[in-house]
């Protein structure tokens, strides 16, 4: 099995908008409302949005391919003076086969990079198996919080930390 990260393009865009529609009906489903995943899909996921992303030289947005079929994606940024793992997302169908691994690898080195020391993440309090696999990637809680999002939705999460 081979695993290949790559830069999104702006062409990966609807490739990556169906992707992250996957996952996250998978993943938050019974945790969040379809509501308040209709909303943050729409808000995350609009292709303007994405397209500003790719070009902001600020932000790192790559995708994982295992045996050339795309398995998923990650987006980074430097958030309030620190490096963010923002978006971590992996195929239902292929995950624990390593691109998780291999995109917070990826992370990680450009935190290093960055000369960042270390690399946060903000994680749905009750999203067990991802928290698992954050710990698993040397993740730890460091805080909670609890942030208004609009649309009378809020984001009940962990902030996470590790050291690059």
């Amino acid at each position: 099995m081979t695993i290949d990260i790559r830069p999104i393009e702006p062409e990966d865009i609807p490739a990556i908008v169906a992707l992250a529609k996957t996952t996250w009906l998978d993943a938050y489903a019974g945790i969040i409302s379809s509501g308040q995943i209709d909303y943050m899909l729409a808000q995350r996921y609009a292709r303007a949005g994405l397209e500003t992303d790719i070009e902001n030289p600020g932000k790192w947005l790559h995708q994982a391919f295992i045996d050339g079929m795309l398995a998923g994606f990650a987006a980074c940024e430097i958030c309030k003076g620190e490096f963010k793992l923002d978006k971590l997302y992996i195929h239902p169908a292929m995950q624990r086969k390593g691109a998780g691994a291999a995109l917070v690898d990826h992370a990680t080195a450009l935190a290093r990079g960055q000369g960042y020391p270390g690399m946060i993440l903000a994680v749905n309090k009750n999203n067990a198996r991802a928290i698992r696999a954050y710990m698993k990637y040397g993740f730890r809680v460091r805080d909670k919080v609890v942030t208004g999002i609009g649309g009378g939705f809020v984001m009940d999460d962990y902030i996470m930390e590790k050291p690059v």
